[in-house]
């Protein structure tokens, strides 16, 4: 299950580097966010069942925090663009 979502962010990240609009690159870009929130809740269920150590999981849920804002980012400045 970890896996399919966050092997999914990176396939649907390329999906948004060869988008053929800026109207595809937000839906696409939707997708990763949504993909990279699974993997966070795919990482914290693993911690909160006491599957994986908080301690193991800590630079995978930092990395998944910092990529979100990332992505919301990008997604906030393609909005932006596509308005203008």
């Amino acid at each position: 299950m970890i896996y399919t979502c966050s092997t999914s962010v990176a396939a649907n990240y390329r999906a948004c580097c060869v988008a053929q609009s800026k109207a595809s690159f937000i839906s696409k870009i939707s997708i990763v966010i949504e993909e990279i929130d699974e993997s966070h809740f795919w990482l914290e269920f693993l911690t909160d069942e006491n599957l994986l150590t908080k301690e193991s999981c800590k630079t995978l849920l930092n990395e998944a925090d910092e990529l979100t804002r990332i992505f919301i980012s990008s997604r906030k400045t393609a909005n932006l663009n596509l308005k203008n």
